[in-house]
C-alpha cells in the first residue's frame, strides 16, 4: 500500500477515519532517555504523516488536534501512537509538521542525488545512510575519499539542482520487468503491495519508501562538510542540503562574530588566536599546579608546627585537586591524626578526602560520602571520592572532630 504521504509529499492537511484504537504502551525518548509511555495505537483509511522508513525518520503533526508521538509502519499498515483515545468511524483531520517534512524530503532526496553521482563518478557504492538531526551520512564502500573528489561531487550536485531535474514516482508490481533495472538494497521481509520507484530524471532510479521533492531546484543547495572514517575499511560522507545549510551558516556566522568580538581579531586570525591562548592557558596551568602543590607542602608544614595542633585537621580549597589533597595528607601523616580534605565549589561539586587511623576512615568514610551525596572508595587509611554537593560539608566536619576526640581521647 503507497499512503497518501507517498502519492502526495507535498500535502499539509488531510481528512479521514479512523479504523482501529487500541490502549497500548511505548517506548519514548525523553530528554535523551528512554521511557514507557501509555497511550493509543491508532490505523486511519490513509494518512499523511509518513511511517519511519528507508533511513528517513517519522512524520509529526496531529489527529484531531491530538499531537501524534509516532509513526510506526506494520506491514502494509501505518501505525500512529497517540495520547488520547479516538471512536472508530470518526471522521479526524491531519496536520502535518511541514517544516520537519520538508526537511526530511531534502535530506533524503539529496542522499539519492549524492549516492547516484558518487557511484557514477567515482564507483563508491552507498552501503547505508542517516538522517540525523543536525547532519546527514552516507556510508561509502571505500576506505578513502580524496578531497578533490569531494569538491568535484559537491559542484556536480548543485549543477543538477540548477538544472531543475524533475523527480518522479512510479509504482511498479513486483514482477514487473523494469524492477530489475533499478537500484536497491533489497526490499523489507514484511514488504507488501507495488513496488515505489523514486525516479531522478536521467540521474538515478532508486526503490524507495520515503518522501522526495518533486524537482531537484526544491534542494536549493548541497554543501558536503568532508569525510570520517567510517566501519570495516568504509568512509562516512558528510552532508547538509537545503534549509540546514541556510541554518549551518547562520550559526556559523553568529558563531564568527562572537569569536571577533571576544579575540579582537578578524575571522582569518581566529584559529592562530586560540592556538596562541590555548598555549598560554597551557603555561599557567602548569604554573597554578606547581603552586598549588608548594603551597600544599607549607599548610601541611604549618599546621605540623604548632604545638597545640590536636589531632584534627580540616581544609577546603576551592582550587585544589586530588594531588593537592594528598599531599597535605602524606606530609601531615595521618596514622594518629584523621584528615578531611574539600575542593570545588563552596555549594557545588567537588571532590574529598577523609585520611585517618584505618578503622576511623572504614567506619566514616562511607559517612562523608552520603552526607556530600557523593561516591569513594577507600583502603590503608584513606577514603576519597566525588562530591556531587558540598553544601553539608560543616556538617561532616562536625561528626569527624566529635569522633575523632572520642578516639584521641581512647587511646590515650
Amino acid at each position: 500500500m503507497a499512503f497518501w504521504c507517498q502519492k502526495d509529499s507535498y500535502m499539509q492537511e488531510f481528512d479521514t477515519s479512523v479504523v482501529s484504537c487500541v490502549p497500548a504502551e511505548l517506548k519514548l525518548e525523553n530528554n535523551g532517555k528512554k521511557e514507557k509511555v501509555k497511550g493509543f495505537k491508532v490505523k486511519l483509511k490513509d494518512t499523511i504523516l509518513f511511517p519511519e522508513g528507508g533511513g528517513q525518520p517519522d512524520d509529526h503533526g496531529t489527529i484531531g488536534g491530538v499531537s501524534v508521538l509516532r509513526v510506526m509502519r506494520q506491514g502494509p499498515e501505518a501505525v500512529h501512537f497517540i495520547s488520547s483515545a479516538l471512536e472508530e468511524g470518526q471522521e479526524v483531520h491531519i496536520k502535518l509538521d511541514w517544516e520537519r517534512r520538508f526537511d526530511h524530503m531534502q535530506q533524503h532526496s539529496g542522499q539519492h542525488l549524492i549516492t547516484a553521482l558518487a557511484d557514477a563518478m567515482f564507483g563508491y557504492k552507498t552501503t547505508s545512510w542517516e538522517l540525523g538531526r543536525q547532519r546527514s551520512s552516507i556510508e561509502l564502500d571505500t576506505a578513502t575519499v580524496k578531497p578533490i573528489e569531494m569538491e568535484a561531487l559537491e559542484a556536480a550536485v548543485n549543477e543538477k539542482i540548477r538544472a531543475h531535474v524533475p523527480v518522479a514516482v512510479h509504482l511498479l508490481s513486483i514482477d514487473d520487468p523494469a524492477v530489475e533495472k533499478v537500484r536497491s538494497r533489497g526490499l523489507p521481509d514484511d514488504h507488501a503491495g507495488p513496488i515505489r520507484i523514486i525516479d531522478i530524471e536521467g540521474v538515478d532510479a532508486n526503490m524507495c519508501c520515503g518522501t522526495h521533492v518533486s524537482n531537484l531546484s526544491h534542494l536549493q543547495v548541497i554543501k558536503i562538510l568532508g569525510t570520517e572514517k567510517g566501519k570495516k575499511n568504509k568512509t562516512n560522507l558528510i552532508f547538509l542540503v537545503g534549509n540546514r545549510v541556510l541554518k549551518h551558516a547562520e550559526k556559523s556566522y553568529n558563531i564568527e562574530k562572537s569569536l571577533t568580538s571576544l579575540l579582537k581579531t578578524g575571522a582569518d586570525e581566529h584559529v592562530d588566536a586560540v592556538d596562541k591562548l590555548q598555549k598560554t592557558v597551557k603555561r599557567l596551568q602548569k604554573c597554578n599546579l606547581s603552586i598549588l602543590r608548594e603551597m600544599a607542602v607549607m599548610i601541611a608544614q604549618n599546621f605540623k608546627s604548632k604545638l597545640d595542633r590536636g589531632k584534627f585537621f580540616s581544609l577546603h580549597n576551592k582550587d585544589g585537586d586530588n594531588e593537592f589533597m594528598n599531599i597535605i595528607a602524606n606530609e601531615i601523616g595521618f596514622q594518629d591524626t584523621v584528615i578531611f580534605l574539600t575542593v570545588g565549589e563552596e555549594k557545588g561539586a567537588g571532590l574529598f578526602l577523609l585520611a585517618g587511623p584505618e578503622n576511623f576512615v572504614t567506619e566514616f568514610g562511607p559517612r562523608v560520602s552520603e552526607l556530600l551525596q557523593g561516591k569513594g572508595a577507600g583502603k590503608s587509611g584513606r577514603y576519597q571520592g566525588k562530591a556531587n554537593s558540598l553544601a553539608k560539608r560543616a556538617e561532616a566536619e562536625v561528626l569527624l572532630q566529635e569522633h575523632s576526640c572520642n578516639l584521641t581521647a581512647g587511646e590515650e
